[in-house]
Order: C-alpha cells, then sequence, then structure tokens
C-alpha cells in the first residue's frame, strides 16, 4: 500500500482515487473548495481531503490533475509541503512545455499522460475502471530518477494501463495527431455546419444527425477551456498538423472538383486499411 496524492479532483483525479483506493492505496485529496474534496470523499474517490497543500506531506506519491495551464503554478504551491523522497508526476496531456520546468523544481518528478477521459468534467464524472486498457505514457528523460520512475509505473501496470515511454517532444507531436488535431477537426466540422445560411436545410440536417455525426462531432463539442489549452501549450505540433490536414482534405476537394472518382476511392481505401491497422 502506498500514501497517494491527488491534487485536482476532476474528472482524472477522481478516476484515479476510484482506482487506486481499490487497489488498496491510502488517498488523500487537494482541491481548491472544500465541496470539491468533500463530494471526493463522499463519492469513495479519496480517503480525505483538504485545500491545503501541507496534507501532502510524508507521502510516497503525488499526482498533479490541475488543467494544462496551470499545472507549474500548482506545483510551485505544493512542492514546499513534500518529503524530499515523495515522487512528483502529473497528467498533462502536453509534457515539453511542463517536463523542462518540473524537473529543474523537483528531483523526483516523472512526466505522465493517460490517454483516457470522456465528455463530461468535474469529481461528478469521475468512473473506475476509466484507465483499464487504455494507453499512458510515461516521458522521462536524461535527468528523470529511476526509482521514481520504477515508483509510477508501478502504479499505472496497477491500474492495468497499457504503459508506453516516449520522449516530451515526441509525446506532444505524436498526442497532436491523435487527440489535438480531432478536437479541431470536429470542431471546424461543427462550426461550418452552422454557416449553413438556409435555416430549413440546417434544422433538418439537425434532425438527421445520427451516430455518424455524434461520434465525429464528440471531441468538438467538448470544454473549451481545454480545446484552448491543447493549442496554446502544444501549438507547433499542432500547426504542423493542421497544416498537413489542411493540405490533405485540399486534395480530396481537388479529386471531387476533376471528378477522380477512381483517385478519390484509393484514397479513402488508404484511409479504411490505416483504421483497421490501429483497431484491429
Amino acid at each position: 500500500m502506498l500514501r497517494i496524492g491527488i491534487v485536482g479532483l476532476g474528472l482524472i483525479g477522481g478516476s484515479l482515487g476510484l482506482d487506486l483506493r481499490a487497489k488498496g492505496h491510502y488517498v488523500v485529496g487537494v482541491s481548491r473548495r472544500a465541496e470539491t474534496y468533500e463530494r471526493a470523499i463522499a463519492k469513495g474517490a479519496v480517503d480525505w481531503g483538504s485545500t491545503e497543500p501541507a496534507v501532502l506531506s510524508a507521502l510516497d506519491l503525488v499526482f498533479l490533475c490541475p488543467p494544462i495551464g496551470s499545472i507549474l503554478s500548482v506545483a510551485l504551491e505544493i512542492v514546499p509541503h513534500l518529503s524530499r523522497d515523495t515522487v512528483l508526476t502529473d497528467v498533462g496531456s502536453v509534457k515539453e512545455s511542463i517536463v523542462p520546468a518540473l524537473e529543474k523544481l523537483w528531483p523526483r518528478y516523472v512526466g505522465g499522460h493517460p490517454m483516457a477521459g470522456t465528455a463530461a468534467a468535474g469529481i461528478e464524472a469521475a468512473q473506475s475502471q476509466l484507465f483499464a486498457n487504455a494507453p499512458y505514457v510515461l516521458t522521462p528523460t536524461l535527468h528523470t530518477d529511476g526509482e521514481a520512475i520504477d515508483c509510477v509505473a508501478q502504479v499505472i501496470n496497477d491500474l492495468g494501463a497499457k504503459l508506453l515511454y516516449a520522449t516530451p517532444a515526441d509525446h506532444d507531436r505524436a498526442v497532436a495527431w491523435i487527440s489535438h488535431l480531432p478536437v479541431m477537426v470536429s470542431a471546424a466540422l461543427l462550426l461550418a455546419n452552422t454557416q449553413e445560411a438556409n435555416e430549413p436545410i440546417r434544422t433538418l440536417s439537425q434532425r438527421l444527425a445520427s451516430s455518424g455525426f455524434r461520434d465525429t462531432s464528440r471531441v468538438g463539442g467538448g470544454n473549451p477551456k481545454l480545446g484552448r489549452m491543447m493549442a496554446e501549450y502544444n501549438r507547433a505540433a499542432l500547426r504542423h498538423c493542421i497544416i498537413h490536414y489542411r493540405a490533405t482534405l485540399d486534395h480530396l476537394l481537388q479529386q471531387i472538383e476533376q471528378e477522380d472518382w477512381a483517385g478519390l476511392e484509393a484514397n479513402l481505401a488508404v484511409a479504411q486499411a490505416y483504421r483497421q491497422q490501429i483497431y484491429p
């Protein structure tokens, strides 16, 4: 059993707490508002909670689970209260702008990112088994403490997640392709639909929308603040991906305009095969 702290009791932090407690670990939660940790206690996500980071002293492992833009500032608040043996990790979806700063701040820090979540947010959205069979990336560098890596890896394996390792830069480029770009593409799909000037057509399209549109629009209809932070903190990688996506979309448009149906079908076949490679 480990003594584990969770700072930020939203969907990810709360879900971590539920699973960690189910595995027998003692979990302490820290939140900005008392009602959040109180609800987390009632929900079974933490054993104890507080708004004061002093409760994190003498813990084995602490997860930083605030929004991306707050990770560094929250870390600065809590590190004076940590034992020098405490391992610190985060769950931010961007690593290259976070890892170097946190490495300098805390010698036993390990960057991490669980590829799991839902469109919902807050402690009420927390759920058990959110990380089971989901990829969970650790982003150690040459400066990362080996024992700290082993500690975090053991807990992640205990959650039933699929443990992966990547450099912060490689992580950010890969996540831009399969997470951050889809948010922007999906949002663009929704925004384009709002631009239909014919109101009866727009109304009809809304009534006709079924599972296909629901699936492709899901991530674009998520938390706007989270989408904005993805773009702000992973700007270079996301820009790279959007440029290539735009060029691909222009190529498909050109094939349609030129009535190159064979070429279009060939491209769609490549897309089909690639998806089957990812999801066999």
